[in-house]
């Protein structure tokens, strides 16, 4: 199944590109899933994505958790908390 994937922001900058089309295996079925298959690349995906690390996700333009499922042509998104002031 393909899926898009978006990064913004200091994740962006951080693994080198603000999108690309993933091809997932077929036991990969939740966002949570998604963030640790790109954190299996290793390096600064690892870092960029540790479980320790406050990064927020969407699904369909809309926030969610892990849990969340992924359907087959699903816009994925990994972005860092915002703050405003």
């Amino acid at each position: 199944m393909k899926i898009n994937v978006k990064y913004f922001a200091a994740l962006r900058e951080a693994v080198g590109t603000g999108q690309e089309q993933l091809d997932l295996p077929p036991d990969v079925t939740t966002v949570g899933a998604v963030r640790a298959l790109l954190r299996a690349r290793g390096g600064v995906w690892a870092e960029a994505l540790a479980p320790e690390r406050a990064v927020r996700m969407a699904c369909q333009q809309v926030m969610c958790d892990g849990a969340t499922p992924v359907p087959a042509g699903a816009e994925v998104a990994f972005f860092p908390p915002v703050t405003g002031g």
